[in-house]
């Protein structure tokens, strides 16, 4: 059969919700939203029956999120189909999709995003999960319209599916990853308009539960020969790799040989954060602006060093160590203590065998991302997080304990001097030397408070966690299309699309962490603390289901409670509302994210 989905922009109208079966059903009818648009909900068999169903609305036009939130399905035949039908009040066009579950439980939801437009996801087990992406093209229709209405302007979209295809193949993602970074990287794709649907390996509760992808927990990411079949079973025509380990292992390299577009640098290209003293050599060669440092393998030369700099200095292991090999020593013990910890110790393993012991820069850090294609490099918006564990930046480093954008430190000029002494002559060096980069650059910068200028602390070759969160938040250009340009060297003149909203990201995580902690603790009301909070979207880094189907804590860092606003101060305002109801007794969290920005605007 064939289906078309076609939504016109026009006045401010009411909003019609409805699910129906054969023995339970859900109205509702008192919310403004930016279209005329009735949505229906049918099951074509009695023998489906609603088990468990919820709604929220948020007056307004900023958002209109989740009418029907998690509406579970419980059937007594493995093989059921279900019918959903999406009806304009201003034309008769429809939209309909089936799917065949191999599970005896599925679960289908739609949201509304004012003007971010209408998204329908679901999370079944389907017999053949790639089926399901089929459909998501279809859905940016609404998207397009809601858009449209919120610019004023007189917009039509239309698109078709015939005989279960797309009448222009889209484009299905598989993401490398399953922390808050990917969660936030498979909500950013999947809101392209040429995202056929995404899949993420090995994923997450919190991805799979929010629909935002279909996570692949069987999938080997440190196998490249097992990625690529997959990749050439399912037709997945771009991969973006969101940790570094399988960056610096290789990954994209097999992949690209494999004719497979994958977004990241080469195993080579990835040594400017897989080595600190590789990223250091560089800066030499090529000038870039960065502390003064020496490398040392031997703790007794590195002690003599320090001794003789001084303190404060800072301590770095020269591999990847999960964000936790860098310590900023106030007292010569601390310097003597890192050196141990990694030369003497081995307790970063081979990340430690060589340390980077380099000047303490006073200043403000900022979080500067550009996107690179091998020759272009385009900036993204700034962003600004926070890695000291304690409110008021104390206590020791942490892979980041919130982030915001945008970063007010960051002036217009401050950026262009960034790209000019930082970013474009990496890019050049590095294809100078022979090593082309691809991908997200991301690189540290401190505003130095004795110059006002930029200085280069490190890069990281992927997108930053939690900065990943806010800049999805803002992001509005086709991020699939974006990204596939960077992979095929096509970067030179694309221009990035961004909300004018500021976004905040408060982490939470279990409580010891960055040390030792504990994992298993069930984490409560989360549906309804995102959903209580315009703007709001909680990512999910560490967290499980256990086997009664209650979210739990895996991981050190667990949420990224992610919010937006006119500035960053309503942003911190929306995501610690957020916070304060989500019920879990174990984890914590600092209270004083984006208090940089915060005070600016207050002296304003």
């Amino acid at each position: 059969m064939a289906a078309c989905c076609c939504y016109s922009s026009s006045n401010a109208a009411i909003f019609s919700s409805s699910y129906s079966s054969t023995e339970s059903s859900f109205t509702h009818n008192d919310a403004p939203i930016l279209s005329p648009t009735r949505v229906s909900f049918s099951s074509s068999s009695s023998l489906l029956h609603c088990s468990r169903l919820g709604s929220a609305v948020v007056s307004g036009k900023s958002k209109f999120q989740d009418c029907v939130k998690n509406a579970g399905f419980a059937s007594s035949s493995a093989a059921q189909s279900s019918q959903t039908h999406y009806n304009s009040s201003s034309s008769p066009t429809h939209l309909s999709f089936f799917s065949a579950s191999s599970s005896p439980h599925s679960r289908l939801g739609f949201r509304v995003y004012g003007a971010l437009g209408f998204k329908v996801c679901w999370d079944a087990g389907f017999a053949d999960p790639s089926s399901s992406l089929r459909t998501n093209r279809l859905l940016h229709a609404a998207a397009h319209a809601q858009e449209a209405a919120a610019a004023n302007q007189d917009s039509q979209f239309v698109a078709e599916l015939d005989g279960g295809e797309p009448a222009q193949e889209g484009v299905v993602v598989l993401v490398i990853g399953g922390g808050g970074r990917e969660h936030a990287l498979c909500y950013g794709l999947q809101r392209s308009a040429s995202c056929d649907g995404v899949f993420c390996a090995p994923g997450n509760a919190g991805i799979a539960t929010s629909g935002d992808a279909i996570c692949i927990t069987d999938l080997d990411v440190a196998d490249s020969n097992a990625v690529v079949f997959f990749c050439q079973q399912r037709g997945v025509g771009l991969v973006v790799v969101g940790p570094e380990a399988p960056l610096v292992a290789g990954l994209v390299d097999d992949l690209t040989s494999a004719g497979i577009p994958a977004f990241g640098p080469s195993a080579a290209a990835a040594a400017l954060e897989g080595s600190k003293d590789f990223m250091k050599r560089l800066c030499d060669k090529y000038d870039i602006p960065t502390a003064k440092y020496h490398s040392f393998t031997e703790a007794e030369n590195a002690k003599k060093y320090i001794q003789e700099q001084g303190v404060p200095i800072v301590v770095k292991a020269d591999g990847l160590a999960a964000g936790k090999g860098v310590v900023v020593a106030l007292t010569l013990e601390e310097a003597f203590e890192a050196v141990d910890s990694m030369l003497v110790r081995s307790e970063f393993g081979s990340a430690g065998g060589m340390v980077v012991v380099e000047e303490f820069l006073d200043g403000e850090e900022v979080s500067f991302f550009a996107l690179v294609d091998g020759e272009n490099a385009i900036p993204l918006v700034s962003a600004q997080d926070h890695k000291r564990v304690g409110d008021g930046d104390t206590g020791p480093n942490t892979g980041g304990m919130g982030a915001y954008s945008p970063a007010p430190v960051l002036s217009p000029e401050l950026e262009k001097q960034v790209l000019e002494s930082i970013i474009y002559p990496t890019v050049k060096g590095m294809a100078a030397d022979g090593c082309r980069y691809v991908g997200v650059l991301y690189a540290g910068v401190i505003i130095e408070t004795k110059t006002g200028l930029p200085k280069l602390l490190e890069y990281n070759v992927r997108f930053g966690d939690p900065e990943c969160q806010v800049l999805m938040m803002r992001f509005r250009s086709d991020l699939v299309q974006v990204l596939l340009a960077a992979c095929k060297g096509k970067l030179k003149g694309v221009q990035l699309q961004w909300a004018d909203d500021s976004a905040l990201v408060v982490v939470m995580a279990s409580i010891g962490y960055p040390g030792s902690y504990s994992k298993g603790s069930k984490i409560g009301n989360l549906d309804a603390a995102e959903l209580s909070t315009p703007g709001a979207k909680i990512f999910h880094a560490g967290t499980a289901l256990d086997s009664e189907g209650n979210i739990v804590a895996t991981g050190g860092r667990v949420l990224g409670v992610t919010a937006i606003g006119r500035d960053v101060a309503e942003a911190q305002q929306n995501a610690y509302q957020v916070v304060d109801q989500i019920d879990w007794p174990e984890g914590f969290n600092r209270h004083d994210i984006g208090w940089r920005a915060v005070s600016r605007l207050q002296k304003v």
